[in-house]
């Protein structure tokens, strides 16, 4: 990690994903390690029974989807679905997301990430993904021009990551009210047919966008086969 780069954005507090183990069990699949698969390659986070997962994969045959989820009874109910479709270009993960990221993700190889619907602790900050210093080394993982997708139903949750993406992040970003028949996920449907607001907001990277991580990788994995 380069100490002396001249950053794009406002974090101080940095990540230090060199004191992160790796998930128990780790194994990267065959599909991310390959590095001459032109494949473009997506990330959700907290994937939870995987109704957008399934679906996006079944969808968009030509992207290839990493979903991972770390509530065991939702990746069960995940990973059950998953087998059933058979879908290739689909890896359901059971770990923690920051730690699984840390050690599968190479840097500049993420073509979009989905974060939908996180459930932070109301009073509670620093559990925002956008007040993380996390998110900096996630942006490390994200190519140029790629997009990190968050959507919530708490306005806000959505104002201040709108605000931290500008003011912290230096990124661009546009907001929008999900439309009313939207069904990405379980929690989506819950929300619109209670007539709730859900909001989206997209954040690209920037060709010029410079982070402490952009060559951090870590040591060499096993990978399945």
């Amino acid at each position: 990690m380069t100490e002396n780069i001249e950053l794009t954005h406002q974090q101080e507090r940095a990540f230090q994903p060199q004191k992160l183990s790796a998930p128990r069990d780790f194994i990267i699949p065959k599909t991310i390690a390959d590095t001459e698969d032109e494949t473009p390659l997506i990330l959700e986070i907290g994937a939870g029974k995987g109704k957008h997962a399934l679906s996006f994969a079944l969808q968009n045959p030509d992207k290839h989807l990493i979903a991972i989820e770390r509530t065991r009874n939702k990746f069960e109910a995940f990973s059950k679905l998953a087998r059933s479709q058979q879908l290739r270009n689909l890896d359901a993960i059971h770990a923690d997301a920051i730690a699984w990221t840390v050690h599968a993700i190479k840097p500049n190889s993420l073509a979009k990430i989905f974060i939908l619907y996180p459930n932070p602790e109301q009073h509670n900050p620093n559990q925002q993904w956008l007040n993380m210093p996390f998110f900096e080394f996630l942006l490390s993982r994200l190519q140029v021009d790629g997009e990190v997708i968050l959507v919530t139903n708490i306005e806000a949750y959505m104002n201040d990551a709108e605000r931290q993406a500008t003011k912290v992040w230096c990124l661009p970003s546009v907001r929008y009210r999900v439309p009313k028949d939207s069904q990405r996920t379980h929690f989506e449907v819950k929300y619109l047919a209670r007539q709730e607001v859900c909001w989206e907001l997209s954040i690209r990277k920037p060709k010029w966008y410079k982070t402490r991580f952009d060559h951090w990788q870590p040591s060499t994995p096993d990978i399945k086969k």
